[in-house]
Formats: structure tokens, sequence, C-alpha cells
């Protein structure tokens, strides 16, 4: 089988034990690279990141200061939050544009994709991840550090919470994937999916924590949130890589991400299987 990925031709045996892995990984690294083209964009996602993370922290702080007591937090594991938040937005892709799956499904080309030898949800989760990875190097990396040199936030000093949190990452960006998946996958039933983007993207990222911490939440709305996905997007690996849980707790958080990992994609495989069954190709 001939693939390309970023501009080169590679061949990938069939009947390679490895075939279906190196496909996915092709698609990882050319949705990489496909990012990679964008470095303008990157630069304006990080000049952005810092002004907001400038203003939210401002803010947090101020409430800290105010009240003594702001949910458990201090004015180091606020800053931590602020920061983390920022750095992990461009990732989980809340505010970005829509996939270019939705527009696949609207004009009748995903017909295309299901000819190919690649499964649709994999293939297109495979090139997010690769997306993502190039999206924490240049624009969420260097939010942190601004945070940790001008507010001196509170992050952990043994490694642990990072490698957990590099595994809790990961599960977010997945979760925050199949979550569009779903909401593009609307359009074969749905003549225009933006209304309801919108409201994905309103609900999403204030139930995800973005605005204040879950945790801040009163009791009845925190149950809400956690009967969703949402907190596993954006709470649940701040939590982790700020060390606020850790040991058991922090391996718990972990789980429940892997959880609404396999629920949400199992509901993306039915929709893309009911989605398949509906479709009609006009023309030819």
């Amino acid at each position: 089988m001939r693939d390309r990925v970023g501009g080169s031709e590679r061949l990938v045996a069939i009947g390679s034990p490895w075939r279906g892995v190196a496909v996915y990984w092709h698609l990882v690294r050319a949705g990489f690279r496909r990012q990679s083209q964008y470095k303008l964009a990157m630069f304006a996602g990080l000049f952005t990141n810092c002004v907001f993370g400038f203003v939210r922290a401002a803010v947090m702080l101020a409430a800290v200061r105010a009240t003594g007591d702001f949910g458990g937090y201090s004015e180091g594991s606020i800053g931590a939050y602020v920061w983390l938040s920022q750095g992990l937005l461009g990732a989980m892709q809340f505010m970005g544009p829509p996939l270019d799956l939705a527009d696949r499904v609207k004009n009748g080309d995903i017909a295309i994709d299901f000819l190919r030898p690649v499964d649709v949800q994999f293939g297109y989760l495979a090139g997010d991840l690769g997306r993502a990875a190039c999206t924490i190097l240049p624009r969420g990396v260097p939010s942190v550090l601004i945070g940790v040199l001008t507010f001196g936030l509170a992050m952990p000093t043994t490694p642990m919470p990072y490698l957990l949190g590099a595994v809790s990452v990961t599960l977010a960006v997945a979760i925050s994937f199949l979550c569009l998946f779903a909401v593009a996958l609307a359009g074969f039933w749905l003549v225009e999916t933006r209304g309801l983007r919108v409201v994905y993207q309103i609900v999403g990222t204030f139930l995800a924590g973005l605005f204040v911490p879950v945790h801040m939440f009163p009791a009845w709305l925190r149950a809400v949130a956690q009967a969703t996905p949402f907190p596993s997007i954006l709470q649940s690996p701040i939590d982790v890589l700020s060390g606020r849980v850790t040991g058991a707790a922090a391996v718990g958080v972990v789980a429940a991400q892997v959880f609404w990992v396999v629920a949400i994609g199992a509901v993306g495989r039915v929709m893309l299987r009911a989605g398949r069954r509906k479709l009609e190709v006009q023309g030819g």
C-alpha cells in the first residue's frame, strides 16, 4: 500500500503485522506536520493565551487574596490552574475550527473515507493526536513557562505527576476529539451542525472548568459536571499536572478519563455505523 505523509510517499507492506500500527503512526505524523505549517497562527495563539492568562490570573489572584479560602486554592495553585488551562486550551480544540469531517459528512465526501482501508474514527483520531502534540510544544509549554516566570506557580517537584499528567493530557485530547467527532457525525441527520457546535462550545468550556475550577461549583452543579465527559477534558489533566491530586486519587482521575474514552468512542462508532447506512450520495 502506498501512503502519502507530509509530501513524501512510503510503501507499507500489505502483509506486514505492523501495517496497522504503521499506518496510524504515519497519520499522527501527518497531523503533526500539517499543524506545523501554521506557524503564524500558533504564534498568535500563544500571544492570545498570554493576554488572557494575565487577565484571568489577576482576577483569580484577587479572589484568593480577598477570600483567603478560594475553594482550597492558594495563590500558587490558582496560578497553576490558570496557566495550565491556557496552555492546554489549544490542544483540546474547544475554540478551534470544526473538524474537516463535518464538511465531509455534509457534502458526502465521507463516502470516500468509508472506502479507505483505514478505520474512519481511529484514522481521524490519530491525525488529531498529531495536531495536538504540535500545538502543545510551541503554544502550550511556552504559556506555562511564562506563567512560572511571572506568577510563581505551585507545581510538583517530583517526576510522577508529570509522567501521569502526560497520560492524562493524551486521554483528554482523545476525549475532546471523540466528542467533536460525535458532533460532526450529527450532520448525517442535521442539515447544519454549526448551532450544535456553538452549544457544545459554551456548555463544554464551562463544565470543563475553563472559567472557574469545577471544584468551585456548587455541589449540584459539580455533580452535573462530573456526569459529563467535560471535566476530563480540562480539569482532570490540570489537577494531575499541578499535583492537586496525587497517588491513588490521581490514578482514579486517569481511570475516569479512560472510561470516557471508551464510552464516547462507543457512541461515535454507533453513530458512524448508523450514518453509513443512512448516507446517500447523489450524482456520479
